[in-house]
C-alpha cells in the first residue's frame, strides 16, 4: 500500500508510468514502492514538485535525526547546498522535462556569482524547448557510440571507465552503508550520482559528520568534477547545457573554497 507522499507524487505527474519515466526507472520498479526510498526523495521532488517534507515527513522535519540519537540541525546554507546539488544531479541524470524547464526559468537570482549563474540558466531554460534540450543531452552524454563528454570520475582521472576511482568510491560508500539502487545501472562515479549523494549528505538524509562530508567531496569530486563542468560550459553541442556547466563550475568553486576554510 502506498503512503500519502508517494501517492501525491504519482498524482502530480499523472500516473506511475510518467513518474517512472521522469526519474529514469522502470514502471515495475516504481510500482513495488510503498513509499519513496530515502535516496530517491530529492529526485522525485525535482520531477514532481511535491516537497521532500510531504514525500518523507519521517526524514524531512525541521531537524535531521542522526543515528547516535542526537539532533543535528541543518543550516539554511546546508539546505541551499543540497538544493544546488539536487538541481545539478537532475540535469545530468536525464534531459529536462517541460515542467523542470518552466521552474528553471523562474529561478531566483542575485548579484552573487551563483546568482548571476542562475540568471543565465533561467534565460537558457526560457530560450530552449524540451526537444532541443533532449537532443543536447543525447549529443553531450549519449551520442552514437559515445557522447561528447563522459561524466565519470574514472574517465576524467584515468582515461578509462570502471577504474580505481570507482573502486575507491564504492569502498567509501559501503562504509557509510550506501548502496546503488537496484534499478540504477550507472556506475556510482557518474557526476549525477555523486551530486545526489552530496545533496543527501548536505540535507541530512545521509547522516555523517562534517569531516566525513569534506572527505567525500575532496576525495571523489574535487579532483575532477569542476573540470567536467568547465568542459560542459565549453562543449560544442552545448547551448542550454552551457549554462548548466556554468552553474556547476561556479558552485564547485564555492564548495572548494568553503571546505578549505579552517573549522
Amino acid at each position: 500500500m502506498r503512503d500519502d507522499g508517494l501517492s501525491q507524487a504519482i498524482s502530480a505527474v499523472g500516473g506511475v508510468s510518467e513518474l517512472a519515466r521522469r526519474i529514469g526507472i522502470s514502471q515495475p520498479s516504481l510500482s513495488s514502492w510503498s513509499r519513496v526510498p530515502a535516496e530517491r526523495v530529492l529526485t522525485v521532488e525535482t520531477a514532481t514538485g511535491v516537497s521532500r517534507h510531504r514525500l518523507r515527513p519521517d526524514l524531512y522535519v525541521n531537524e535531521a535525526i542522526v543515528p547516535s540519537g542526537t539532533i543535528r540541525t541543518r543550516s539554511d546554507a546546508d539546505m541551499a547546498r543540497a538544493d544546488e546539488y539536487t538541481l545539478l544531479s537532475a540535469l545530468l541524470c536525464r534531459a529536462p522535462s517541460a515542467d523542470l524547464l518552466k521552474r528553471l526559468s523562474r529561478l531566483q537570482v542575485s548579484a552573487s556569482p551563483i546568482g548571476v549563474a542562475h540568471a543565465a540558466l533561467a534565460a537558457a531554460a526560457s530560450d530552449t524547448t524540451v526537444a532541443k534540450a533532449g537532443q543536447e543531452f543525447f549529443d553531450l552524454f549519449i551520442g552514437l557510440g559515445r557522447g561528447e563528454l563522459v561524466p565519470y570520475a574514472s574517465f576524467y582521472l584515468t582515461g578509462f571507465l570502471h577504474e580505481r576511482p570507482l573502486a575507491r568510491l564504492r569502498g567509501d560508500l559501503q562504509e557509510l552503508g550506501i548502496e546503488r539502487a537496484p534499478e540504477n545501472h550507472e556506475p556510482e562515479d557518474h557526476a549525477a550520482l555523486l551530486c545526489e549523494i552530496m545533496a543527501s549528505i548536505a540535507n541530512g538524509t545521509i547522516p555523517v559528520d562534517a569531516e566525513v562530508e569534506q572527505q567525500i567531496f575532496e576525495k571523489h569530486l574535487k579532483p575532477w568534477i569542476g573540470r567536467f563542468f568547465g568542459d560542459l560550459e565549453q562543449a560544442e553541442h552545448a547551448s542550454f547545457y552551457r549554462a548548466v556547466g556554468h552553474v556547476g563550475r561556479i558552485f564547485i568553486d564555492i564548495e572548494c573554497e568553503a571546505f578549505a576554510l579552517p573549522v
